[in-house]
């Protein structure tokens, strides 16, 4: 498999941060988008940045800017269905996907997740860790095949937006990885638990 593209979705409307751009709070001295570029960009072939509105907020990381091609944020899933549509104008067969808010994820997430898809036979992969006694998958945290897109524009337009409803059809394999590998920033309070987490 050729080196996936890498898509951060940082596509969210942030409604517990109160607002704004999740990517652009500052995490010791440093933006969290600043920070999930440098874990994601090691591990694909390019980026691109998955977000809504003026695409000139981001213009000094120097990324393509994909919106969302459906109306009304319906979620992460639209965000995994605008790196696929520009991943196959591009040429990749398939796209990984990380969250913007999300700033210690493993820095072999990409690598275990095509290990995952390539054990169980399954077109997609999705992240996962254990907690109280089941796993929880993270599907923000994924390996997605682009020539599915059609398929998930179809079941987006119905309504659908649970993520693993449209995973789980289409088989989805699940990468262990460590309890605290995707702690992400939902609030203030999160944001002042990851300084410590430094």
């Amino acid at each position: 498999m050729q080196q996936p593209l890498g898509v951060i979705l940082a596509g969210g409307q942030a409604r517990r941060m109160g607002g704004g751009d999740k990517g652009a709070l500052i995490l010791g001295g440093r933006s969290l988008l600043d920070r999930v570029i440098d874990r994601l960009g090691p591990q694909v072939e390019r980026l691109v940045l998955n977000a809504n509105g003026d695409p000139q907020r981001f213009v000094e990381y120097g990324l393509p800017v994909v919106p969302d091609s459906l109306a009304d944020y319906p979620g992460p899933l639209a965000g995994v269905l605008a790196g696929m549509e520009y991943a196959a104008e591009q040429g990749f067969t398939h796209i990984v996907t990380a969250a913007a808010d999300t700033p210690f994820f493993p820095e072999d997430l990409t690598e275990r997740l095509t290990r995952a898809a390539e054990r169980a036979s399954t077109p997609i992969a999705l992240a996962a860790t254990q907690e109280e006694g089941r796993m929880n998958r993270h599907p923000t945290f994924g390996l997605w095949p682009v020539n599915l897109r059609a398929d998930l524009r179809a079941a987006l337009e119905d309504g659908l937006r649970k993520v693993v409803l449209w995973t789980d059809k289409h088989g989805a394999a699940s990468a262990p990885f460590d309890d605290n590998a995707f702690f992400n920033i939902n609030t203030p309070e999160d944001l002042l638990q990851a300084e410590t987490m430094l």
